[in-house]
């Protein structure tokens, strides 16, 4: 953050933010070569149009970008990627939020660049901390994020159980949190049998990510994550282009590491557990089956209706886990369903909970943090779609339709003493870039996460 963020404004070319509305006033205001020449370039306003003014020398007098209606914040986040180098400073924020502003900024400076030489020829310009912005806030926001994302990005060979494992232990020495690994085939002998069904068949073995901060008396949050560092299809083998992008299908792992990252940062007085089933969803001799019954630590018997379900497997006696211990929040997150995403598209996580003083919090933080979810209902007449003729439940529904819906209905039948729990279903990666998001590895809903627990907690 230091490369993007500077707080030495001497010198520093301004920035205006112009909403279209407010073009005409604004222009007024400045001086009448940079108003005409913005005029001549034909700047509206619109949403991340920028024009930059020169003054009589040559150089950049001053920048205008285009908000265009103002409802997206992270516009400004076009000024990361298109200005040369140089020191900016926002002079007028256009009424956008200034800690929103420099997140805009600061994620659109991130480059995954672990497996490439470095690119000089691209342009890093710094910018002088908005006025009223939250600092110490961004900075634990953009740490948090980035390790999403480097997790999400980094290809399956470099991101196995093994190294999930590790990213946890490393940050768990970063904040004095305590870190467990129940690994293989102890899986079997401590209670997790869907977790060790499901990644068993990998020369990576299994594992389950177990780690605990903050005083043992504050309240307890829970955050489950769901950690197929990639995922095949199992013997329900997936198509090559379904395949292409399952290195992301740790992508709700990454996210509670990242959510967890931040609530250790800001030091908030709960006692914070994050458990993450991490396996590799592989094809071989010991593979677990279509039509097979599993146990799992909850003590239901669950018929396997498609290998390629895999996620609400192990995240289930994760979950199991989690309730025993009777927190006041379970929340898991996880790229559990192409249905949601057909419901909803990429950019939008779905968001399951029956308590609605929670989901009124967490959709108002959401709409605030501009980092979107949507609520989906817990249809309780579409559990009857889980039956099975020879187990307790099946863990896919036997209809067509619904698929995140009883997804999360399945899950919830592993939580009953929580007195809150929330699934989010979402899609952890950009197919394309836009300002704040560029393409790959994403995280979303932990930023309203981590205000609705900030507000409680803080």
């Amino acid at each position: 953050m230091t490369k993007i963020f500077t707080t030495r404004a001497n010198g520093a070319i301004p920035v205006h933010l112009v909403r279209k509305a407010k073009r005409a006033a604004i222009l007024r205001k400045l001086p009448k070569a940079s108003a005409a020449y913005a005029k001549a370039a034909g700047f509206t306003g619109a949403a991340g149009k920028i024009v930059l003014a020169p003054g009589t020398s040559g150089k950049i007098e001053m920048v205008l970008l285009g908000l265009g209606d103002g409802d997206n914040p992270f516009v400004c986040g076009v000024l990361s990627t298109s200005l040369p180098d140089g020191t900016y400073e926002i002079a007028n924020l256009g009424g956008t939020d200034p800690t929103l502003a420099a997140l805009a900024i600061g994620f659109s400076r991130y480059r995954f660049d672990r497996y490439r030489k470095p690119n000089e020829d691209i342009a890093t310009p710094r910018f002088v901390w908005p006025k009223g912005c939250d600092r110490a806030d961004v900075k634990r926001i953009l740490k948090g994020v980035f390790l999403t994302r480097d997790l999400v990005n980094t290809p399956a060979s470099d991101m196995g159980p093994a190294e999930m494992a590790a990213t946890a232990r490393k940050l768990g020495r970063q904040f004095g949190a305590k870190v467990s690994v129940i690994k293989g085939d102890m899986l079997l002998k401590r209670n997790f049998p869907m977790i060790h069904a499901v990644g068993r068949a990998s020369t990576r073995p299994p594992c389950l990510i177990d780690l605990s901060w903050g005083k043992p008396s504050a309240p307890k949050v829970t955050l489950v994550g769901k950690g197929v560092c990639f995922d095949s299809g199992g013997l329900n083998l997936k198509t090559a282009a379904g395949m292409l992008l399952m290195k992301k299908d740790m992508g709700g792992g990454a996210n509670v590491l990242g959510l967890a990252s931040m609530i250790m940062a800001r030091k908030l007085n709960l006692r914070l557990r994050v458990l993450i089933p991490a396996v590799e969803n592989a094809v071989a001799g010991e593979a677990y089956r279509p039509g097979d019954v599993l146990n799992s630590r909850k003590g239901l018997s669950v018929e396997i209706g498609n290998t390629d379900a895999e996620g609400r497997l192990v995240l289930a006696d994760a979950l199991a886990l989690a309730d025993e211990d009777k927190p006041e929040l379970i929340l898991d997150m996880a790229t559990l369903t192409g249905a949601a995403r057909v419901a909803l598209g990429p950019e939008l996580p779905a968001l399951f909970c029956d308590d609605e003083k929670f989901t009124a919090a967490l959709s108002k933080a959401a709409s605030a943090a501009n980092d979107p979810l949507w609520r989906m209902p817990l249809w309780q007449p579409y559990a009857k779609e889980l039956s099975s003729k020879i187990a307790d439940i099946n863990h896919i529904s036997s209809g067509a339709h619904a698929g995140a819906v009883t997804a999360a209905l399945f899950l919830q039948k592993f939580v009953s003493d929580a007195k809150v729990w929330a699934h989010i279903d979402l899609m952890a990666w950009n197919a394309a870039s836009k300002p704040g998001h560029p393409y790959g590895g994403e995280a979303q809903a932990i930023r309203a996460v981590y205000e609705v627990l900030k507000a409680r907690y803080g």
